[in-house]
């Protein structure tokens, strides 16, 4: 049509949202904050990322908009890149910038790694949507051109030989996730957070790889590899089944107990020799005595039971009065669905105070049960996969368009991250202070606290709207309210933290975070504790 041929704006092909604009600056605003604390040639890339990311953030829309992208993306929201693709190398920078103030050089080359592998797979993407745009985006190729050549002449002078093939190792993994996953789950994702989730998990696979090759005695924590092992096994056994069931019927008996053997089979012959020979002692032993090491992991394994019974009684009791209710299309109110937030809040807070690594463990062993109970629903494995269908059926939205339900996995994911990619080798000389104290509680505070409030009294009291969006201004401030009493509670709590007057940048890095969550279209489960966590870490 003569309308998608002659653009609106300059360098774009679609009319620009109000809305996008406003996510765009306030993903600016964290990208100019984080070079400000930083300034060195590493954040000018990532500066420079992000400008070619906010042009060819268009160019997906667009594609998005016509159909024309090569794969199947979630409709209900914009593409997401710019706020994708900035996420890896800024959180890259921070942690080389943190392990560099420690005197720890190893991780200061890993923040290195982390960055130049984030800038590698968004221009991978970047690079995807202009090839495919048509008519060609000239200002955009252009702008993206001198974009990725400021970044890769910078990174060709600052990594390693080494550090270069690690980098394309994890290009190549993402490239190929890319193709397989996106083909099997349509809808599923936007183009940003598939950049994101399959971004992070080639990056896990490639340090899964070289440290198995690489490992020697006593190398590394227990803890990471626990988790890296778990993360790649349970991918590659989606990956594994999606491609058997192409042919042959999953919700028969048979194919469900040769899911289940196969299950035993991948789980004891691979996962559990491939964590042996990392950890150098037997898996199955080690998690016993971890979990039961001191009386106060006992005190709260048995509470996160007794909290994993009520969650389970929730959704049994809404799915008691779908049952009784008139309409066959009951679904869930916004309140209801809630209730989980606040039940994790209560699961992660005294695991944060009273035993950090056990909350570690524990996070990653969830995640496993979760991505193995979708794959029992998706799959329709019996006995429990249409069960779990129409017990899960309940609590979908509108982001749940896809042939999988990932908006708890996304909950569970952004609870976890911040207990998970704090850098713990930066912090051994001393306890954290300022405000990276709050690091480990940037889940709780961004989607267990700030989001819930922002949800419930945004539905229930919101009258303002902000341009372009459903989000209300009064849902926005009270939860930036809710993260500071949340902030004062936790310093009356957790005497390990000590904020050393920051109280500014903690409020400044709150009430930001609270904006990108008023117009982002993305997983702000996900999303929204990634640049909390970036934003206090530096």
């Amino acid at each position: 049509m003569t309308r998608e041929c002659a653009p609106p704006t300059p360098g774009s092909g679609a009319p620009l949202s109000g809305s996008v604009l406003a996510e765009a600056a306030v993903v600016f605003v964290v990208v100019l904050s984080i070079h400000a604390a930083v300034w060195d040639r590493y954040s000018w890339c990532a500066v420079a990322l992000a400008v070619q990311a906010f042009y060819v953030q268009y160019k997906w829309d667009r594609l998005l908009q016509q159909g024309s992208a090569v794969f199947q993306f979630r409709m209900s929201a914009n593409s997401g890149l710019l706020p994708a693709s900035v996420v890896m190398p800024l959180l890259g920078l921070v942690m080389k910038e943190r392990c560099q103030a420690a005197g720890n050089p190893y991780f200061e080359r890993f923040g290195i790694v982390v960055a130049a592998t984030g800038m590698a797979v968004a221009l991978f993407s970047s690079v995807l949507a202009l090839g495919i745009t048509r008519p060609v985006p000239t200002n955009t190729c252009v702008i993206s051109g001198l974009a990725g050549g400021v970044i890769i002449y910078i990174m060709k002078h600052s990594l390693s030989v080494g550090e270069v093939i690690e980098v394309l190792e994890a290009l190549l993994i993402f490239v190929y996730l890319n193709m397989i996953l996106l083909y099997l789950l349509p809808r599923c994702f936007t183009p940003g957070e598939a950049l994101l989730v399959l971004g992070g998990i080639s990056f896990m696979l490639n340090q899964l790889i070289k440290r198995s090759l690489t490992v020697v005695e006593s190398q590394g924590d227990p803890l990471d590899f626990f988790l890296l092992v778990v993360v790649v096994g349970m991918v590659l056994m989606g990956i594994f089944f999606s491609t058997l069931f192409v042919f042959m019927d999953s919700g028969t008996w048979a194919s469900s107990i040769f899911f289940h053997l196969m299950t035993c089979v991948l789980g004891l012959g691979v996962v559990l020799p491939w964590l042996h020979r990392l950890i150098r002692r037997n898996p199955l032993l080690w998690l016993f005595q971890f979990l039961f090491q001191t009386e106060t992991r006992v005190y709260l394994l048995a509470y996160w039971c007794l909290l994993a019974t009520v969650a389970c009684l929730v959704v049994l009791y809404q799915n008691a009065k779908r049952s009784s209710s008139e309409s066959k299309k009951h679904q869930a109110p916004t309140i209801t669905r809630k209730y989980f937030h606040f039940i994790v809040v209560a699961t992660y807070i005294p695991g944060i105070i009273l035993d950090r690594p056990l909350l570690y463990v524990a996070a990653t062993v969830c995640l496993a049960v979760f991505i193995f109970l979708e794959y029992v629903r998706y799959f329709r494995i019996k006995p429990l996969g249409h069960t779990l269908r129409s017990l899960l059926s309940l609590f979908l939205d509108e982001r749940d368009s896809g042939p999988l339900i990932l908006t708890h996995i996304y909950l569970l994911l952004g609870m976890s991250l911040p207990i998970w990619l704090v850098p713990r080798p930066c912090t051994q000389k001393g306890s954290l202070g300022g405000a990276r104290a709050l690091v480990p509680y940037a889940g709780v505070l961004a989607v267990g606290v700030g989001d819930t409030v922002a949800s419930i009294f945004g539905s229930t009291m919101g009258e303002i709207r902000w341009p372009g969006t459903k989000k209300t201004f009064e849902g926005t401030m009270t939860s930036i309210f809710a993260q500071i009493i949340s902030v004062a509670l936790i310093l009356i709590f957790d005497s390990g933290v000590d904020l050393n007057y920051s109280y500014a940048w903690i409020l400044g890095s709150i009430s930001t975070v609270s904006l990108l969550e008023a117009y982002t279209t993305q997983i702000d489960n996900l999303l929204l504790p990634l640049y909390l966590l970036i934003l206090l870490m530096a």
